[in-house]
């Protein structure tokens, strides 16, 4: 019996360590199956964040900006140490100039990674853009234990230290820059700068010397002595270089331009002028300097003031020494149209849009000046001249369909309208000109009712367009139909302009179609008054007016006025005989 125990307490034994032994596999197992599982979920996260990345440079890329920050953030949320995130959004937010946020992402960034370079030049940018010269400087500090032989990282390091104001730190990091490089002008002018505002001076003078020294034969080195010695003062030192540069180099037009500072100091406006002219004649001195010379001298701000002529002669002057750029061509438009020589600045235009017709602001300042003459053919060439550069520019097929609609092309200027709507976007008041335009045309056509329904949409979407209502009001009043509504946009014009002679005469002539003599004669009056005394068809409204009012001899009188100022109503003298008012039939 002992013997059976102990045989059952051995079965029960092995059969604890067999389930022991069972649990212990499966726990291990478990163990493995946690891991693998974590691991793919790991691999996914992974690659859904890669995948949101590249699909996050991507619309970045293509300019959306709204998704490429929600595809950005999703990257942070699921990596919060992502730094190429961060950077890719601090980029997206200097671009809308939220620097605040470009600063924050781009600090933590750096922390992340403190050795790469893109990250702290762009957080560099920021900082010098936000005035935190100090904090630059810092960061080209880093970047210099970074890379020591870039020269790029140190001249910046000195610049931003130079403009936070650490004048000795600066003076230090461009000495650095010098043991590199040696003698170097820009190094030299950025030394002499730093002394003259230290108050200097002879330490300055040092540095140009020195230049000098380094390359005696360059004679732009003179000019800064001699600039140096005219801020200090001493002219008579300043001339002696100015003229040691001509000896050297007779051809150079930029101390021409030293010179005539130098003369203008000295009160003699004349030599002034004539070194400047002679600075601008100077093939040696480029386009881009000449230009800024000219707007400084010609400036709200310029003192002396230039007289027109003078003006004119270094435009001209301008032009014959740099005849094949073609802002030069365009300053002297702007020029002529300032001073309301309209045809002669087009003649301008024409020219700098021959050089470079891929800018579009030109070619619109051309319509317009078109449009001014009321040279309606010459509107209709250019308009069609421009659409092959800028097809998708709504504002040259208004123009085209306007010089359409003068040269009685009307279904060219409704067509050319249409078209010109598929490329309105976001712009009522555009849309609402071109809409005006393609009923003017219906209107000519004698298409009223599509033409009265267009001039509803037009107004619909602009109503502040006073030309519109103003025909519109007018064209209602000739068929003597909607008067009332007539009457209210006329009134809204002339409350506008209280002093337009034919805005005056339209609301005049709704009152007339109303029968309301009295006060459409006070109207019309007022339109004579403010220049419509030339116009026969005021004229003859006025003397219709009068008839009205059994003014005789008076409406005679304005008829017979229109009929001198050249009137072409068919019908005007039939008036004058009869002394009787008659409907125009081609009103």
């Amino acid at each position: 019996m002992e013997k059976l125990k102990t045989a059952l307490f051995v079965c029960i034994a092995a059969i604890i360590v067999s389930c022991s032994a069972m649990k212990h596999s499966t726990t291990i197992q478990a163990k493995k199956q946690d891991t693998a599982q974590s691991q793919d979920t790991t691999q996914i996260s992974q690659n859904r964040f890669q995948y949101l990345f590249v699909e996050a440079l991507k619309q970045k890329m293509l300019g959306n900006t709204k998704d490429a920050v929600k595809l950005l953030s999703t990257c942070l949320e699921l990596d919060p140490n992502s730094a190429a995130s961060m950077y890719e959004l601090a980029e997206i937010h200097l671009a809308a100039n939220d620097y605040t946020s470009a600063t924050l992402l781009l600090q933590k960034a750096v922390t992340l990674e403190p050795g790469n370079k893109w990250y702290k030049l762009l957080l560099a940018q920021i900082y010098q853009q936000t005035r935190k010269f100090d904090k630059a400087a810092a960061v080209y500090n880093d970047l210099i234990s970074l890379y020591p032989d870039n020269l790029n990282y140190l001249y910046f390091h000195a610049l931003m230290l130079s403009d936070a104001g650490k004048t000795d730190e600066a003076i230090d990091a461009y000495r650095q820059i010098e043991n590199k490089v040696g003698v170097n002008e820009q190094v030299a002018v950025a030394l002499q700068q730093l002394y003259i505002d230290a108050g200097k001076p002879k330490e300055a003078f040092a540095e140009i010397e020195k230049l000098i020294g380094s390359a005696p034969n360059e004679s732009k080195y003179y000019g800064l002595l001699a600039d140096l010695y005219m801020s200090q003062g001493d002219t008579a030192k300043a001339i002696e270089n100015y003229n040691k540069i001509i000896a050297m180099d007779p051809d150079n037009g930029y101390v021409q331009f030293s010179l005539a500072n130098y003369y203008q100091e000295k009160g003699d406006s004349t030599k002034s002028f004539e070194h400047t002219k002679t600075g601008f004649a100077s093939k040696t001195v480029d386009v881009d300097t000449k230009l800024q010379i000219y707007l400084a001298l010609t400036g709200k701000n310029a003192k002396p003031k230039l007289s027109d002529q003078k003006n004119e002669d270094l435009l001209k002057t301008l032009i014959s020494s740099e005849p094949d750029d073609a802002r030069v061509y365009l300053v002297y438009t702007e020029f002529l149209i300032e001073h309301n020589r309209i045809a002669e600045a087009r003649v301008q235009l024409k020219k700098s849009l021959a050089l470079n017709s891929a800018d579009y602001t030109p070619w619109e300042r051309l319509l317009i000046i078109d449009n001014n003459l009321q040279d309606w053919q010459a509107l209709d060439d250019d308009a069609g001249k421009a659409l092959e550069y800028f097809p998708s520019e709504p504002e040259v097929y208004f123009f085209k369909g306007d010089a359409c609609l003068q040269l009685k092309k009307y279904k060219d200027a409704i067509d050319i309208c249409t078209k010109g709507l598929d490329y309105v976007v976001d712009d009522k008041n555009l849309k609402g000109q071109l809409i005006a335009l393609q009923g003017e045309a219906n209107y000519d056509m004698h298409n009223l009712d599509e033409a009265f329904s267009l001039f509803d949409k037009a107004v619909e979407l602009n109503p502040e367009n006073y030309v519109t209502l103003n025909n519109y009001a007018y064209y209602l009043s000739l068929v003597g139909k909607d008067l009332d509504k007539a009457e209210r946009m006329s009134g809204k014009v002339v409350q506008q302009f209280p002093k337009n002679a034919t805005y005056l005469d339209t609301y005049a002539w709704v009152l007339f179609k109303e029968k309301n003599y009295q006060l459409a004669k006070y109207y019309m009056q007022t339109a004579i008054e403010n220049g419509g005394d030339d116009n026969p068809v005021l004229l003859e409204h006025y003397g219709d007016i009068l008839i009205m009012l059994q003014k005789t001899t008076e409406a005679k009188e304005y008829w017979e006025k229109a009929k001198e100022k050249g009137s072409d109503s068919t019908i005007l003298d039939k008036k004058i005989k009869d002394l009787k008012y008659y409907e125009n039939p081609n009103q």
